[in-house]
């Protein structure tokens, strides 16, 4: 029931007498509050004059000395809108509308048919229907429902009423045409061919639900599969990330490990060269101080005294001599670790690719390289001489859909053709 509907149902209640079950008329009010035809209240109080004692019929307030009623001036001005608004729609209801059949017999403002004569070939409303059901030589005319298609039951040739259905031509037929064109033929009544095709319906109607419940169990079968591919792809997804997560974590660990191996290293090196520079300065500072003492003996002019100095000179090694060749070369490189790293990342790398390449095929920004050298025309079809490239390099798959993709080659941008031609690069 609709909203509007139950709505309605609350109001006649509203406005109905609690005695006679019926809209109030000439409503009155008693003192407890309660409304009640007038009529139907003064009867009921009649009845209880000996005992001088009045009670309400739906409360049962008793009330002494018997009341005065009044009319409801405002229900009863209520209950005339709401007779005159169900006389108007009453009334609007029995007149024609867009799809509607119309009464032949009505003269101005058409009434809505209710019925149609297939004998006397006109739709009927429901005052000029009466006649075919009071007077005994219309009581035997045959009525259907109201259709505006009445032509369409009679048959065109013989104007007479379609009832025979001929079913080797399939077609609907008068009795005339019968016994003029349909001699030999199996025929039927229209009422027995309904009633076949109508148990035919019945089994197309069945055979079509068995294909829909079909058609459904189908359904629920591929919103598992997706679902059961949706859960697939997340966990898929959630492996991936852990997975390079991992290889993530591994490799900044290990990054953190070689930095820690480097600096170490380096200091160990800056150690070592900081003893050598002490070591150089020393010697440095010892081979100035030795220049100093020659700059002294020089311009000495006593012999005895040059020679003596002179001698204790270089009694000793000369320093030159006693010194190392001091050359610093880091004992430790790098480029060494990533000579081992560097194949093993790009050999990974190449097993992550491949991989995914496993699950999604190609795609859009792919490179890609021909399985074979492949020589592609070029040059406009209407040309007379066309040139021909080999196709060798490495290209990017700029389109695909299914089978068909357009690669650009550097010898031929935009190659067509199909992905069983083609290689993925790592």
């Amino acid at each position: 029931m609709s909203v509007f509907e139950m709505a309605s149902v609350a109001v006649s209640q509203e406005l109905s007498c609690s005695i006679c079950l019926d809209l109030l008329t000439d409503p009155v009010t008693v003192p407890c509050g309660h409304s009640f035809c007038l009529n139907c209240i003064k009867g009921c109080w009649n009845q209880e004059d000996q005992k001088g004692v009045y009670s309400c019929p739906q409360c049962r307030e008793t009330f002494t000395p018997r009341p005065v009623l009044r009319r409801n001036t405002i229900m009863a001005n209520v209950m005339e809108k709401l007779k005159a608004a169900d006389l108007t729609v009453a009334k609007a209801s029995c007149y024609t509308g867009p799809d509607d059949v119309e009464c032949d017999f009505c003269t101005g403002r058409k009434h809505k048919a209710i019925k149609s004569c297939l004998t006397c070939m006109v739709s009927y409303c429901e005052v000029h229907i009466q006649p075919h059901y009071e007077v005994p030589g219309l009581s035997r005319h045959q009525l259907v429902n109201a259709t505006s298609q009445l032509q369409e039951k009679i048959c065109s040739r013989h104007n007479r009423i379609i009832e025979v259905f001929c079913r080797t031509d399939h077609k609907l037929i008068c009795l005339l045409c019968l016994m003029e064109n349909h001699n030999g033929h199996e025929t039927v009544s229209a009422v027995a061919e309904q009633t076949h095709k109508q148990n035919l319906l019945l089994q197309m109607k069945e055979c079509n639900q068995w294909h829909v419940l079909q058609k459904e169990k189908d359904v629920e079968e591929v919103k598992q599969a997706l679902v059961s591919l949706q859960a697939s792809a997340r966990t898929a997804v959630e492996d991936m990330d852990t997975i390079f997560t991992q290889l993530i974590s591994f490799m900044e660990q290990k990054c953190f490990e070689g930095k820690v191996l480097i600096r170490a290293q380096e200091r160990a090196e800056v150690s070592r060269s900081e003893g050598l520079l002490e070591q150089l300065e020393l010697e440095i500072t010892k081979l100035k101080s030795i220049d100093a003492e020659m700059k002294q003996l020089q311009p000495t002019e006593d012999p005895i005294d040059f020679l003596q100095r002179f001698q204790s000179l270089i009694s000793s090694p000369p320093v030159a001599e006693t010194v190392p060749k001091v050359t610093f070369e880091p004992r430790f490189s790098f480029c060494e670790v990533m000579k081992l790293v560097s194949p093993a990342l790009k050999e990974k790398t190449k097993e992550f690719h491949q991989a995914i390449h496993n699950v999604t095929g190609f795609m859009k920004g792919d490179r890609v390289k021909l399985k074979a050298p492949e020589d592609v025309r070029t040059g406009n079809s209407g040309c007379r001489v066309l040139d021909y490239v080999t196709v060798r390099s490495e290209g990017v798959i700029r389109y695909i859909r299914e089978s068909d993709v357009t690669v650009d080659f550097l010898e031929v941008p935009a190659w067509n053709g199909n992905v069983s031609k083609i290689n993925l690069v790592l």
